[in-house]
């Protein structure tokens, strides 16, 4: 029997990614001391992997296909198959950056100031091909974890960090004077794996349902009624992936409309379209958009 071997991140991304599965149609379960996750896919085997291990696995075709950050992908210099773009993380859907950083009272400006400098960060490899191919001199280290105190203590000049908002740096009493990359999850397959007739069906069949689920975060359906006469005035109020389907009902002056709008616009939503004469107005969930 043909089987897929999938990482999923340990991790920050851990349960983002569990929840992702779910909604794309996979149940996937474990108990916290287990490293081999069941799912309700025979075609499928699971593993946790931490993410900053997840690249160079994929690549060695240990695992078939796995979900990893971008810059854990640049860290190992991984020779993969980057099969979709997902960007989502522990707590948001926002973009995360890696940047340098150095404290508030610092006289380090710019990049070019870090000449013979120490500097600390846990993407070590990226980082020292990134000076180097600046022609800047830096001494760089590898951070076991609490990057942020290595230099508000002083022991190092400046840390390379990832970032979402840069408030955790900025509570620490850190200023960001460059960005070195954006990041973002990415789903990623071992080459011999995506030019395998099988799995290469398998790994498109779960990423088309992945892209429907996370096109789907964040949103809701509506359905209303209303009536031919206010229907302009409805319309108008609605935003839609493309435009709100509009069905006659029996009753020849009403109209059904069915749209999908975002999650966080509902609540302010709703009131105008009642004012604007809609009735019936139904929200419902959505785990997939294709």
């Amino acid at each position: 029997m043909n089987v897929l071997r999938l990482g999923i991140p340990k991790g920050s991304l851990e349960a983002n990614t569990v929840e992702l599965f779910k909604r794309a149609g996979w149940k996937i379960s474990y108990d916290s001391r287990s490293y081999f996750p069941s799912i309700d896919d025979d075609e499928i085997n699971c593993f946790l992997v931490r993410a900053q291990e997840m690249a160079r696995y994929v690549e060695d075709g240990t695992l078939d296909l796995g979900l990893t950050g971008r810059d854990w992908i640049l860290e190992n210099n991984a020779d993969v198959t980057v099969v979709q773009d997902l960007i989502y993380s522990k707590a948001s859907t926002r973009q995360a950056r890696w940047v340098l950083a150095v404290r508030e009272d610092s006289d380090i400006a710019s990049i070019e100031d870090l000449e013979g400098k120490r500097l600390s960060t846990e993407l070590v490899n990226f980082t020292k091909r990134y000076f180097l191919e600046r022609g800047i001199n830096v001494h760089i280290e590898f951070s076991w974890g609490a990057t942020e105190a290595k230099v508000v203590e002083g022991l190092v000049d400046a840390i390379v960090e990832v970032t979402e908002t840069g408030s955790t740096l900025k509570a620490n009493k850190l200023k960001i004077i460059h960005e070195l990359m954006k990041t973002n999850t990415q789903l990623i397959a071992n080459n011999n794996a995506w030019n395998d007739p099988w799995k290469r069906k398998k790994i498109e069949q779960i990423n088309s349902l992945l892209k429907g689920s996370f096109m789907a975060m964040g949103k809701v359906g509506l359905k209303m009624n209303v009536s031919k006469e206010n229907l302009g005035r409805v319309v108008i109020l609605l935003p839609s992936l493309k435009a709100p389907t509009i069905s006659a009902l029996y009753q020849d002056e009403w109209l059904a409309i069915e749209t999908i709008v975002d999650k966080s616009i509902v609540r302010d939503l709703i009131p105008l379209l009642h004012e604007a004469g809609a009735e019936g107005i139904i929200e419902y969930p959505l785990n997939k958009v294709l």
